[in-house]
């Protein structure tokens, strides 16, 4: 996945200032972003806080490393089974 050139911090910022009142086009042009972007950051942080945010990207972090474990034992399991299917 590509990495975001924002921080959590930034993404939660913009939204804040969106909510505080100013126009979302104008929120979205200051900081470079296309409309879609910005919706799609909202939906994923808005309502969020800084440490709810780095919290999340723990969890994600957390939750990849999983699934490599279980798909790497998965794997091993084919092999054996293989294996000892051919004896």
């Amino acid at each position: 996945m590509r990495k975001s050139r924002f921080t959590e911090a930034q993404i939660i910022g913009m939204i804040k200032e969106q909510e505080a009142g100013m126009p979302t086009a104008e929120v979205y042009r200051r900081h470079g972003l296309s409309p879609s972007t910005f919706y799609k950051l909202k939906a994923k942080y808005g309502g969020m806080d800084v440490s709810e945010a780095a919290r999340l990207k723990s969890l994600e972090d957390e939750n990849a490393k999983l699934k490599r474990l279980l798909a790497d034992t998965m794997l091993d399991n084919v092999v054996l089974k293989d294996l000892l299917g051919k004896n």
